[in-house]
């Protein structure tokens, strides 16, 4: 099992940056699959980005060029540098993991969830 703890997150002008952070605690952290997913009121949970195991990263359209995720097993933690930040970016952002090497997009396929953490966009 992981607990994941998500921070970083803010108020932001349009165009300005933020860098999400997510440390995860319990075992084998390098056992799961990462992602960050999004929601935004009125929508639905979206998936933003995923970290698999080993190999390539995959964004969603909406974070390409502009997202940037990165993981570190020694220190067991993901993640996410979001530059030139829109207003339709504004949303909860959540860390999530699953067992397992592949990353999916489908957010039922991750089991631990962190608590979120908010960013907003003024335009």
């Amino acid at each position: 099992q992981v607990q994941l703890v998500e921070s970083g997150g803010g108020l932001v002008q349009a165009g300005g940056s933020l860098r999400l952070s997510c440390a995860a605690s319990g075992r084998a952290f390098s056992l799961y699959a990462m992602a960050w997913f999004c929601h935004a009121p009125g929508k639905d949970r979206e998936f933003v980005v995923g970290v698999p195991r080993i190999g390539s990263t995959y964004y969603a359209e909406s974070g390409k060029g502009r997202f940037t995720v990165s993981r570190d097993n020694a220190k067991n933690a993901v993640s996410l540098q979001m530059n030139s930040l829109k207003p339709e970016d504004t949303a909860v952002y959540y860390c999530a993991a699953r067992p397992g090497f592949g990353v999916v997009s489908t957010r039922n396929e991750y089991p631990y969830w962190g608590q979120g953490t908010q960013v907003t966009v003024s335009s």
